[in-house]
């Protein structure tokens, strides 16, 4: 049957890209508030920046609402109020709940038509409705951003009535909040400038190993330090494809960085502003290939394999897997469609954001640490990550975030 003209069809499983982020805007799905339209440069090719509100909170602890809405929350944990439209400082190791720009309404159920208007007005004609039709359920996911995650700063989307963080249920009508805590540097931040980013899934479909393998034997997605395809047999898949870190250089070369504590603040609009040597601590190469990380202090290390995501995949990096340490090995999970180039460009390292918990943890050049779960695309992004969108990060190396100066 042939799609009417008020009509958007949804067919495929998937992650949206940005061509069906755009329709869900303009259709009210992501609704933004009403002094700050959606920019078209927060467009991902699989996914959208989400962006500070105008005030921020200060409260006593982490939370989660479960049974009510943030704001209720907050009336019993916040300490203090500020305004963001300037710019403010966020003290680190202190909790704060910012509201975002951004808001939802999903779908209620993928079994019957939902009603949406081309416009964030309240026009109701039935000439201007559109009928949008979805065979699976719409969820999403929201995470860090790279230079978010590389600054350790630890942030994560809430909802109302949520009991879990970073994701959204089928249904969910409302705003979004982000809790940000600043662990190893203060950081200014203002209206508009964003720390998180949003996907949304038509159904959600992690690739099994056996696809994988498939899909690496027909189009690599990982590849050895030199840029080859590494051969079939020797990837570790389970549940996800499994990487490792790399810690072997020339001895006196840098494999690592290390957050200086009691470190100056750090402005989020500064791009290529700040000397490295003023907040990390390079870490060189050993004869032994090691490194023994302290508790609770935060490291910068590289992949020892070099990744690409291809144009009809999105992929995930898994912040936790305890079966491979008591660590966190990412804050900013995301890697968008594109990122590593083509095959011929042999991919690009994964750079790893390393939090040790409760006991020193040694780690070795190769060792396994992280695990990259794929889903497939509901259909191919018309940008790719570092082609027509410009990127920071792609073909890196060991990389500090965008507000240092590399030269």
């Amino acid at each position: 049957m042939p799609q009417k003209p008020n009509e958007v069809h949804l067919r495929t499983k998937g992650v949206l890209p940005v061509q069906k982020l755009k329709l869900l805007a303009e259709l009210g799905v992501m609704g933004h508030h009403k002094d700050y339209p959606i920019l078209e440069d927060q467009y991902q090719p699989n996914s959208i920046d989400l962006r500070l509100g105008e005030v921020a909170y200060r409260v006593r602890s982490s939370f989660l609402p479960e049974n009510e809405t943030v704001s209720q929350k907050l009336e019993r944990l916040e300490q203090y109020s500020f305004s963001l439209k300037e710019g403010a400082v966020l003290e680190e190791n202190a909790v704060y709940i910012i509201p975002l720009l951004e808001h939802l309404r999903l779908p209620q159920s993928h079994y019957s038509p939902t009603s949406m208007h081309r416009s964030s007005t309240d026009r109701t004609d039935e000439k201007d409705s559109i009928r949008l039709y979805a065979l699976e359920n719409l969820t999403a996911k929201a995470n860090p951003k790279s230079s978010t995650g590389r600054l350790d700063v630890f942030t994560r989307v809430i909802t109302d009535f949520s009991h879990r963080f970073e994701e959204i249920s089928a249904g969910y009508q409302g705003p979004l909040f982000v809790e940000v805590v600043p662990k190893s540097f203060p950081i200014k931040v203002k209206t508009g400038q964003r720390l998180n980013q949003l996907r949304i899934r038509h159904g959600f479909e992690v690739l099994s190993d056996q696809d994988l393998l498939r899909i690496h034997d027909q189009e690599p997605l990982l590849f050895t330090e030199e840029g080859k395809a590494m051969p079939l047999e020797t990837l570790k898949v389970n549940k996800g494809l499994f990487m490792s870190v790399h810690l072997k250089a020339k001895p006196g070369q840098i494999i690592g960085y290390k957050a200086k504590r009691h470190s100056n603040y750090i402005d989020f609009e500064k791009i290529g502003h700040y000397a490295v040597e003023d907040f990390w601590e390079p870490i060189l190469a050993s004869k032994d290939s090691m490194v023994i990380l302290e508790p609770e202090s935060f490291y910068i290390f590289a992949s020892k394999e070099r990744i690409r995501v291809p144009a009809k995949l999105a992929c995930e990096m898994m912040a936790y897997d305890t079966g491979s340490g008591e660590l966190r090995t990412h804050y900013a999970g995301f890697f968008d469609s594109g990122f590593g180039g083509s095959v011929e460009d042999g991919g690009a390292r994964a750079v790893l954001e390393v939090r040790s918990h409760d006991v020193p943890f040694l780690i070795e050049d190769g060792q396994t640490l992280f695990s990259m779960q794929f889903e497939p695309n509901s259909e191919q992004p018309e940008v790719m990550y570092g082609r027509e969108i410009k990127s920071n990060y792609q073909g890196q190396d060991l990389k500090l975030g965008k507000h240092f100066d590399a030269s």
